[in-house]
């Protein structure tokens, strides 16, 4: 009965919610990066170099063997179990990757600069002083401490 009363306190603790919500926005993120790239970033890529589809690009391991066989197709290569290098995913992935790193690189850059700015404020002004007698505050401008009767 303890176990789960301790695993209730630990899933409910602030920084696990944090953290949960964090994972479910970096997953969606991903999806509109990888979207971004396949859809909007690669295909005027692949025009630029003669109308090729990165997303199939692939080198038929099994022609190195001696086979004859050709195949069309990424998907085509997969289905008939041909052993294939997909470098062409490869370099979608990358490209997903560097998207995403330099998302999160401007992120922790900008709570940086935030954090700097909040710990760049002046200190107040101080109004006290301690007296060098009793160590009690007193007003700065006293000549008299006012705990111990002394002079400061």
């Amino acid at each position: 009965m303890g176990l789960i009363k301790e695993f209730k306190e630990f899933a409910v603790r602030g920084n696990v919610i944090d953290l949960a919500v964090g994972v479910i926005i970096g997953a969606a993120f991903g999806k509109i990066v990888t979207s971004l790239v396949n859809d909007i970033i690669m295909p005027p890529v692949g025009k630029l170099l003669g109308g090729v589809n990165f997303a199939d690009r692939f080198w038929d391991l099994d022609s190195l063997t001696g086979s004859t066989k050709k195949y069309a197709s990424l998907t085509e290569a997969q289905q008939a179990g041909a052993a294939v290098i997909a470098y062409g995913q490869f370099i979608n992935t990358v490209i997903d990757f560097l998207i995403v790193a330099m998302c999160v690189f401007f992120l922790v850059k900008g709570v940086n600069m935030l954090k700097r700015k909040e710990h760049a404020k002046p200190e107040p002004e101080k109004t006290t002083k301690e007296c060098p007698y009793c160590l009690n505050e007193i007003a700065l401008k006293a000549t008299r401490c006012s705990h111990c009767t002394s002079e400061v």
